[in-house]
């Protein structure tokens, strides 16, 4: 019997609540190891680099330098998490072998990614929440363009899940998960404006610092809390959306193929 459209379209939904609920259920079971050391670590931030050195700069761009690195610190546990989120998850669902399960149900694979995707995008949001509600305490913060901040936001977790979900596709053992975090997600992170504002650094070094898309993530999102900005927010929305739209057909090229999940 052939599955008509409007029951085939309930199959994919139902499919997709179960991903997402099984991926928030999994990060909120273990809050202890997915939202609180995040939460630790940008107090710690707060602390040193807002409390302890930020004193002695006082201000950059004209805001209170406690106030600058609150946007990017915010950014920078929100894509860190939703990357996390999606290459530990799914690594491990292919490890167990239980995704080969999902890939021969009738589940489309635009409805696995999106609800793995999903997932991701919630812990990053969840834990970008925390972090906000904790800067309250050291600083106060304002909101200059709503609909500026919370796209980027969306956009970037999206972006880094889609990214921690290749990750997983072709990692073959545990450490394979930590390479990018650990090598290029937190040097580029350091490098992307967080704690300085590229207009101290010589030509060079600008052009250079512009090759780094966190730049334009963290900066777009600055502009959005502080309406201060080092880069041109709408090449960076534009640059976001073609990364999006990128990784994401890749992704699917990926889960139909059965790449690293078909034995």
């Amino acid at each position: 019997m052939s599955t008509s459209p409007l029951s085939n379209a309930q199959v994919q939904w139902v499919a997709f609540q179960t991903i997402v609920t099984k991926e928030i259920r999994r990060f909120m079971r273990i809050w202890q190891q997915t939202l609180l050391p995040p939460a630790i670590t940008m107090s710690l931030y707060f602390i040193i680099f807002g409390n302890l050195i930020g004193s002695r700069i006082g201000s950059m761009d004209g805001v209170d330098y406690m106030a600058y690195i609150v946007p990017g610190l915010i950014m920078m546990s929100v894509i860190t998490n939703a990357y996390g989120n999606v290459s530990s998850s799914f690594f491990s669902n292919k490890f167990q072998r239980s995704i080969e399960e999902v890939m021969v149900a009738p589940v489309h694979p635009f409805t696995i990614l999106a609800g793995y995707v999903c997932g991701g995008v919630a812990r990053g949001v969840a834990v970008g929440i925390i972090v906000t509600l904790l800067s309250l305490y050291f600083t106060h913060l304002q909101v200059h363009n709503f609909w500026v901040m919370s796209s980027v936001i969306l956009l970037s977790a999206v972006l880094f899940s889609l990214g921690g979900f290749i990750n997983a596709v072709f990692a073959t053992k545990f450490d394979d998960v930590a390479i990018i975090p650990t090598f290029v997600i937190t040097p580029l992170t350091y490098l992307g404006g967080v704690f300085y504002s590229i207009s101290l650094l010589p030509d060079f070094w600008q052009d250079v610092s512009k090759l780094n898309p966190i730049l334009y993530m963290v900066n777009t999102f600055r502009y959005g809390v502080l309406g201060i900005s080092d880069i041109n927010i709408w090449f960076a929305f534009g640059m976001l959306g073609f990364f999006v739209v990128v990784l994401g057909a890749y992704s699917l090229w990926l889960l139909k193929r059965g790449t690293g999940m078909r034995q």
